[in-house]
């Protein structure tokens, strides 16, 4: 058997897997079978065993250059290196699809594991069967349309075409693309919980604490995945920036917002018991969302370097995207009578009344990318003409709505739920208002940022200044709750309630990304410059010297490299060699930058053009202030998310009584205690 051959074969046992799953599943449920059920689950673990062997069977033929697989001869060539060879699977439309069945199946084989003991729970079973129809829908897409197996027709070459040159041209294309499928993937759990709790009828919290850790899991691989394109971007492209509202970009931003939008809102539902139908239509909307942000990505609609060429799945995702949206809204007006939600807010001044402004705003600002990403695409799907939407129209629709969710950031951990007075709102408002307004008027003093960046960096230090005295607040309290030393008490805290902590690190990388943001936008340099050798340039009082050129030659592609070093007043940072790399069959050079990076600033050299007959060398210098601190807020948003996936810890040493026990949250309603956070609140019987 050919490894064409063993890989259609793999993909089929998929197929054949989801189907029987469904149909197990689904005779379990309509006759009460407990056997049926517990035998349905078993299906999970075929789907993955044939995911994992398909997955093996192309990274063997990559590896073995078994150019009679046409994604092997498209995708590689005989001197590709070998971790690009390994990356290849993904570079390409065929293998994307099929890490994205290898994850989903971890995610359906995971979530069957942790349910183990509830196999019979219909609210289960359902959601399982949601999982095995989208791994039906993924390994019918392979075995049919984009099948990563089909065969070179005619005559099988001896070498292959490799990848594209800038997805061979840095190590992060090995990790952007698999957390960025990560995230995409496992909105499938929370949407398919979803759709069994839209079915069984079961509308109480329960089904939200089944798919907390899930869609946090999932939240916190799309957040890395998205930083992690953003550093690719910066790193591989050349520009110097890290953003440019691409659709590709767009796409995987639009899913991250609505899911945002519902980790906050969720905790209005199971505190309040609010908010029901909103938070099922913000996950049906999630994981519709991450479908049409396939299908952009590869439908080959767009033009980007982020996306792959024409394809034939469209049509298919297409539909597919129709039938989650069509499914979900009906079965939402279906239940419309139940959803009713039982509590209200009580005032304008609450913590749940700032959750819901800030879910729409969150909403807002992902309609406002998912029209401008779209329209493009309609006006020439409807009138046979090309139009562009560019940066000018997202930075001015979504800057008000980035600032307001960053001051709505900063008020809403600190406001109590329920009703508040003005008393206890000034007091715990007060301080890191007079924090934002004085870093406000530093900036002014002795910067230039502009109105927006004032305000941008204003409310950063607003929001920080609410985390740490929230922070401060725990732990005071719960220091003079155990009379325990400050280190044992912050221990103590973050173990008392993770979740919340993990939320308010999540916050704070939030800020270090707006000031990194603020400033590399509102006051980076940058400046085009022609060197001869020997000669430098000054830009923002880093001093450019060039130092000479040469050209390096491998079997995948001839570099020239030209060397420059970097000086900050009398300190030398470095030398630093940015290229422009040619690669067999690609008339145009890729240029390569390189960057010193550091803390306050990054210098950013760029080759524009190679030595001309005098010697004299073209560069882009850019110095672009607190770039770094980007990268560094997703890293402190990731340490976030894995703090508040760790439960709570609850043991005798920890137990307290009254106000003590309110997980060291301030007071409600002027000095009443909030009730304890509840845990998982058990489904009601099925309407």
């Amino acid at each position: 058997m050919t490894r064409a051959e063993l890989g259609t074969f793999t993909l089929m046992v998929g197929v054949t897997a989801s189907v029987l799953g469904i149909i197990v599943l689904g005779r379990g449920i309509a006759t009460g079978n407990e056997r049926l059920l517990r035998l349905g689950r078993r299906y999970s673990t075929a789907i993955l065993l044939s995911a994992v062997a398909a997955f093996i069977v192309l990274e063997t033929a990559l590896y073995g250059h078994d150019y009679s697989i046409k994604f092997v001869a498209d995708n590689v060539a005989n001197a590709t290196p070998g971790l690009y060879t390994f990356t290849a699977l993904w570079s390409a439309l065929q293998g994307s699809i099929l890490l994205w069945a290898l994850i989903l199946g971890i995610y359906i084989t995971a979530t069957g594991y942790a349910f183990r003991k509830r196999v019979t729970d219909p609210l289960v079973a359902w959601a399982t069967i949601v999982q095995y129809v989208v791994a039906l829908f993924f390994f019918g897409l392979m075995a049919t349309i984009a099948n990563p197996f089909a065969t070179t027709s005619g005559f099988v070459p001896l070498n292959g075409q490799g990848p594209n040159p800038l997805l061979q041209d840095h190590p992060l294309v090995a990790f952007h693309p698999p957390f960025l499928y990560a995230g995409y993937v496992g909105m499938t759990i929370p949407f398919s919980f979803a759709i069994a709790a839209l079915v069984t009828g079961r509308f109480g919290e329960g089904w939200l604490a089944d798919t907390r850790r899930a869609s946090l899991i999932a939240w916190g691989f799309l957040t890395v995945g998205i930083i992690l394109g953003a550093w690719w971007s910066y790193e591989v492209l050349g520009w110097g920036g890290y953003w440019s509202w691409d659709p590709v970009e767009n796409a995987s931003l639009l899913p991250w917002l609505t899911m945002t939008a519902f980790l906050h809102s969720v905790m209005v539902q199971e505190r309040r018991g609010m908010l029901r139908v909103w938070n099922l239509s913000l996950i049906i909307s999630t994981f519709a969302l991450t479908i049409l942000g396939t299908f952009l990505t590869r439908s080959g609609v767009i033009t980007s370097v982020h996306a792959f060429t024409e394809s034939s799945i469209g049509p298919a995702l297409l539909v597919f995207f129709a039938i989650v949206i069509i499914t979900g809204l009906a079965l939402i007006a279906w239940r419309g009578d139940l959803l009713h939600s039982p509590g209200r807010i009580d005032g304008v001044f609450s913590r749940e009344s700032a959750f819901l402004a800030n879910n729409l705003l969150f909403t807002g600002f992902a309609f406002v990318v998912f029209t401008g990403t779209v329209f493009p695409l309609l006006v020439e799907a409807l009138e046979n003409r090309q139009i562009s939407v560019g940066s000018p129209y997202f930075n001015t629709m979504t800057m008000p709505l980035g600032l307001a969710l960053l001051f709505m950031m900063a008020v809403a951990p600190i406001l109590p739920w329920r009703a508040v007075s003005g008393e206890v709102l000034r007091d715990r408002l007060l301080l890191p208002l007079y924090v934002g307004a004085i870093v406000m008027v530093l900036v002014v003093v002795f910067g230039s940022a502009g109105p927006a960046g004032t305000l941008a960096y204003g409310l950063a230090a607003f929001a920080a200044a609410g985390i740490v005295r929230n922070f401060a607040v725990a732990v005071r309290a719960r220091r003079s709750a155990l009379h325990e030393p400050v280190p044992k008490a912050l221990s103590g805290t973050v173990r008392g309630n993770p979740r919340r902590w993990g939320g308010l690190i999540v916050h704070l990388g939030v800020v270090v990304i707006a000031v990194g943001l603020a400033a590399s936008q509102g006051s980076a340099t940058s400046r085009s410059v022609q060197l001869a050798k020997g000669h430098s340039a000054t830009v923002a009082g880093q001093r450019v010297t060039y130092l000479g050129s040469s050209v390096t030659q491998s079997a995948v592609k001839a570099t020239l490299h030209s060397r420059f070093e970097i000086h900050d007043g009398s300190s030398s940072l470095g030398t630093y060699s940015p290229g422009i790399s040619t690669y067999p069959g690609v008339t145009q050079g890729i240029a390569t930058p390189s960057v010193h990076i550091g803390l306050a600033r990054d210098v950013y050299l760029s080759l524009v053009a190679a030595p001309d007959d005098s010697g004299r060398v073209t560069v882009q210098i850019l110095v672009n202030p607190l770039v770094s601190w980007i990268w560094t807020g997703g890293l402190v948003m990731a340490l976030g998310t894995i703090l508040c996936l760790v439960p709570k810890k609850r043991s005798a040493s920890l137990a307290m009584s009254g106000a003590q026990r309110a997980d060291v949250e301030e007071p409600d309603r002027d000095g009443a205690a909030p009730p304890s956070e509840p845990e998982a609140i058990p489904s009601p019987a099925p309407a």
